[in-house]
């Protein structure tokens, strides 16, 4: 078995539909991963995260070093078996909490050391010790260490952030075993300035990784911005490799990225969007705190085949999410992640027809509107 598999079935335009094998299993591309950060998907067990038609879920090495640690982990048999997740696992390499955990850290040649926002501790993390401990967590998508970019960034600023990471990316490739169905992916940095991505991707090539991910995006630059910038990297990557965008998104972003060529994405939104009452729908999004559903007998989606949708009412979720239940939070969760894969499956269909272009400009204008045609399922 390759380190990692991928196959491009078809193209239309810049869109592609992908079969990506690892490991544990295989990924019909374009995908979305739900995050599970710290070896949960928040609110959801593995069994009914697969029934979203989730085929691959993301979670972080920075918080599962704290919490319970990796070596730990690999004790119990590594995390699929920990988790009870059978699929495929990508794994963040920490690169994210080097941005976002900028007052408990300080960045070096060497790494980054951190203090821990759980009990004060020091934890230095280094390329190599970032591919050690995704190894130990047995990760089938491997991520590179790198300086997720922050915004804005002065052209200097962005340049010295960009090549500290492809100086860390040369690093994460020594370091990485190779083992069949596993492999490791470059992160594209450069903030908002094409020949940065540019001068990233070139030295990316140059090392040679299983796929490409584009980072530092999604982090205030704006949408316009954000495609300005996939319009300069995306064509310069490698057609034989995955390409992952980092962080994205709504539902329109997932279609317009689908349309600028991206294989995979991730985004905490549809999960935090269930535990804060907010319901992705085909007339829209939905507050379920609203008082205006304390009497509603409709389900969320009268379109949607969901459990949740199938089951219950929006006064039950609103009485639910009124009460404080854990209940409502695990049901529109649930609701959120079967929106999302049913949206990339609609994608995935509409590529194999020779149709995305019609389909996707049907979905963006009803997603703009709140009137969304229906999905498949």
């Amino acid at each position: 078995m390759p380190p990692l598999s991928f196959t491009c079935l078809t193209k239309e335009g810049a869109a592609r539909l992908g079969r990506l094998v690892t490991a544990h299993g295989g990924i019909d591309t374009p995908a979305f991963m739900p995050v599970g950060t710290v070896a949960t998907v928040k609110a959801m067990t593995p069994e009914a995260v697969a029934a979203t038609g989730a085929h691959i879920i993301l979670a972080n090495t920075y918080h599962l070093m704290l919490r319970p640690g990796a070596e730990r982990v690999a004790r119990m048999g590594g995390l699929h078996r920990f988790m009870n997740w059978p699929g495929p696992i990508l794994t963040d390499s920490g690169g994210f909490q080097v941005m976002s955990l900028a007052g408990l850290r300080t960045i070096d040649g060497d790494g980054v050391t951190f203090r821990s926002h759980i009990d004060g501790a020091k934890h230095h993390l280094t390329p190599e010790r970032s591919i050690a401990l995704q190894h130990l967590l047995e990760a089938d998508i491997t991520m590179a260490f790198d300086e997720c970019t922050p915004f804005p960034a002065t052209p200097e600023q962005a340049a010295a952030s960009m090549r500290l990471s492809m100086n860390w990316a040369e690093r994460c490739r020594k370091a990485f075993v190779e083992r069949p169905g596993h492999g490791l992916f470059g992160i594209v940095q450069g903030s908002v300035y094409p020949e940065l991505r540019a001068e990233s991707v070139h030295h990316l090539l140059g090392i040679g990784f299983d796929g490409y991910a584009i980072g530092g995006l999604a982090v205030g630059e704006g949408r316009e911005t954000m495609f300005a910038v996939l319009e300069a990297t995306v064509p310069v990557l490698p057609d034989d490799r995955p390409r992952y965008l980092m962080g994205v998104g709504t539902p329109e972003d997932l279609v317009e990225g689908v349309l600028h060529g991206i294989d995979m994405f991730d985004c905490v939104l549809p999960t935090r969007s269930g535990r804060t009452a907010q319901a992705f729908t085909g007339r829209g999004r939905v507050n379920l705190r609203n008082a205006r559903h304390a009497e509603d007998p409709r389900p969320l989606d009268d379109a949607c085949p969901c459990p949740t949708c199938r089951s219950y009412s929006r006064a039950y979720l609103h009485h639910l999410v009124r009460s404080g239940e854990i209940l409502g939070a695990m049901l529109l969760t649930g609701h959120n992640l079967f929106f999302y894969q049913t949206l990339m499956q609609t994608l995935r269909t509409a590529l194999a027809e020779n149709r995305l272009g019609t389909v996707a400009e049907s979905l963006l204008q009803g997603l703009a509107l709140g009137d969304l045609p229906p999905l498949t399922v």
